[in-house]
């Protein structure tokens, strides 16, 4: 299959008639073919061939002991059945005839009895339809189903905009069949049109509109604001009808659930609603075969406005090339276009304290974030009613630290301000009173803003409005962004950022008024970025439509008592190979025990039989050394691990990885052993 749907007329056709029948969570629909229902005694396809090959052998065989005379037996009925003046002088054509009748009969009877046991019709179900239906319907020509000269689409076909016609509009509908036999149509142009229509079923009131925009446009109708068609290249297979990504392929094996063995495995916004987590050492392949194709098909849907998609990573994480993206703010690089906004673009300063507190204290296991909050919103408060603007880093480094000189200055700014400011005074006055109380936490929060009041940051985290900073409300809007962060030297200063952008984008995804559009935020190492606060915001994300990805080296990057919540709270979880049994522990109990059949194999020594057997026995026995033993065997339904710990750390190949999948309706899959990139 080709890594990106073709743009070309014909085959965009061909693509978009392709069948996507339903399926269970996972599933790569784009041309897949439901299994047959599962039987449970299925014979093994090598004792099916084994035995079909042995039946004819013999059918053969006895045909020719037949053939030659040697089976007289056989021949007796014929005898009984017919005069004896037909076999000496009478006649000897009627005889020939009914010889020739009696080996017609004895060949069905041979073939039905050898057929029978050499389950020849099942033989012919599995291998042989199959390959003749699709010689049959295979187009001799090799250029596909549609013709590659086909001058028109069926009025039927998803091509032609059945739906567009079917509301009147014929005029749009045959622009954009047009554009679709031309190639002037991409599959993101199909998926944005699509979506676009989408609207106009839900406000019918906007149908001339649509008509209008098409007739001007063309495929290019509605065109993403940056003005992109398609990202500059792909990775992975994606299927933009269904918002599918495809990660790898299941092997056909028992281990696996029926329905899943041998299908295509991938991933869409139902599933990635429910976040994401993905644990696998560094080489198992986390970032290249599971996060960057996940954040490529997030890009794509946002070039056809169904989403909006924050990837985090550090510099030359391999989550694509800038071009890819509409926003790209590398922290620490001077020659960044775009900066990063501190306060997320609110405006209250308890909201904008609490979102800061759980970046600054979140993993400080004696600072509670609810206490820190209070201190910055302390500061925040005065600051934003004396200067109109929240206090950039080193402001409020100044401050939160007691700095005589930086509360005098606000204070007298406040005062500046008019009768207004009354409640900023008070303010300032409590934290002035808290300041000098033993366990403080102002000098907690200027140790930690501290990290990014650092020479490489400097001109970053600017509240003045001189910089491009990037805030979280713009996830309304369909962007593509991605931010750097300086993992290089600065590593707690990263996690504290990583931790920064959680909370802004938990508050910002959830307090959006239209959350038609999927929103996500990809980090691709979220080490020491979990807290309880930000596990407990992710549970509530599937509820507005919004999910997070989440990458780890390994669980030890959560803290512990988080772990077991950590893998509760997210719908997906992906274990790569390589993982340790630590790791494996937790994933074993995240996915439970089923019920499986187990046979205990019991030997015992042999007295049965006679005195004869009995002595024939014993002198085995003396010769070879070894008792004769009866093996008895008992069948039990037990529970077990679905994939144990000792399983996850030594029995996924390289390679490969087991994951569960799970909707925003509930419906959950089994673990999936799966082969990545496939």
């Amino acid at each position: 299959m080709p890594l990106r749907a073709p743009t070309a007329g014909p085959p965009l056709a061909d693509w978009l008639r392709a069948p996507r029948p339903e399926a269970q969570p996972g599933i790569w629909r784009c041309g897949h073919e439901p299994r047959p229902p599962e039987e449970p005694d299925r014979i093994d396809g090598r004792q099916l061939l084994g035995g079909a090959a042995l039946a004819l052998i013999l059918g053969l065989l006895t045909w020719s002991l037949f053939w030659n005379d040697y089976l007289p037996f056989l021949t007796r009925p014929l005898v009984w059945f017919t005069p004896d003046h037909w076999r000496t002088t009478g006649d000897r054509a009627a005889f020939s005839v009914a010889v020739r009748i009696y080996q017609f009969l004895i060949a069905a009877l041979m073939t039905f009895a050898f057929g029978r046991a050499g389950r020849w019709a099942e033989v012919w179900r599995r291998y042989c339809a199959p390959l003749l239906k699709k010689a049959v319907t295979e187009d001799p020509s090799g250029r596909g189903s549609s013709g590659a000269s086909a001058p028109s689409l069926a009025a039927d076909d998803r091509a032609a905009w059945p739906e567009v016609r079917a509301a009147g509009e014929h005029g749009a509908a045959d622009l954009l069949a047009a554009e679709a036999l031309s190639g002037r149509m991409n599959d993101v142009d199909y998926a944005r049109i699509d979506r676009a229509w989408q609207g106009v079923r839900a406000q019918p009131a906007r149908l001339p509109d649509f008509a209008e925009e098409v007739r001007q446009r063309g495929a290019t109708a509605y065109v993403h604001p940056s003005g992109t068609r398609d990202l500059p290249v792909r990775a992975a297979h994606h299927d933009l009808v269904t918002g599918q990504v495809r990660l790898g392929a299941a092997p056909d094996e028992k281990r696996n659930p029926y329905a899943y063995r041998g299908t295509a495995i991938a991933l869409e916004p139902s599933l990635l609603s429910t976040s994401l987590l993905v644990v696998g050492p560094s080489g198992a392949g986390k970032t290249r075969k599971v996060v960057r194709p996940v954040v490529e098909a997030l890009s794509l849907q946002a070039l056809a406005r169904r989403t909006a998609v924050v990837a985090v990573g550090a510099s030359g994480a391999g989550l694509g090339p800038d071009d890819a993206y509409d926003v790209v703010i590398k922290i620490g690089d001077p020659d960044s276009v775009y900066d990063l906004d501190l306060y997320g673009g609110s405006t209250d300063p308890d909201e904008a304290a609490a979102v800061l507190a759980e970046a600054l204290a979140g993993d400080e296991a004696e600072a509670d974030p609810r206490r820190v909050a209070t201190v910055i919103a302390q500061l925040i408060g005065p600051f934003r009613i004396a200067h109109g603007r929240f206090p950039s880093v080193p402001e409020l480094r100044e401050l939160a630290d007691g700095v005589p000189v930086a509360l005098a200055s606000l204070r007298e700014a406040c005062e500046a301000a008019g009768p207004s400011a009354g409640a900023a005074l008070r303010e300032l006055d409590a934290r002035e009173r808290q300041a000098t109380r033993p366990g403080d936490l102002g000098a907690v929060v200027a140790d930690r803003l501290a990290l990014l009041d650092r020479p490489a940051f400097a001109g970053f985290f600017d509240a003045s409005g001189r910089t491009r900073p990037f805030s979280m409300r713009a996830i309304d809007h369909p962007l593509r962004v991605r931010v750097d962060l300086p993992e290089r030297g600065h590593s707690e200063a990263s996690r504290l950022l990583a931790r920064l952008l959680l909370a802004q984008f938990c508050a910002s995804a959830l307090a959006r008024k239209d959350q038609s559009r999927f929103v996500c935020l990809v980090l691709d190492d979220a080490a020491h970025t979990l807290t309880a606060s930000s596990v407990r915001e992710i549970q509530r994300l599937r509820s507005a439509h919004a999910g997070v990805v989440l990458g780890l080296r390994t669980l030890d990057d959560v803290p512990e008592q988080l772990r077991a919540t950590v893998l509760a709270a997210v719908g997906c979880r992906v274990a790569l190979s390589g993982l340790s049994t630590w790791d494996g522990e937790v994933f074993a109990q995240a996915w439970g025990r089923d019920w499986v059949e187990t046979e205990d194999i019991t030997h015992a020594p042999d007295f049965h039989g006679g005195l004869v057997t009995r002595w024939v026995r014993g002198i085995r026995t003396l010769f070879t050394g070894v008792r004769a033993t009866a093996k008895s065997v008992t069948v039990r339904t037990v529970q077990r691990e679905r994939w144990s710990a000792s399983d996850l750390a030594n029995d996924v190949p390289p390679g490969h990885a087991v994951l569960s999948l799970m909707t925003v309706r509930g419906e959950r899959t089994p673990p999936i052993l799966a082969k990545l990139g496939e």
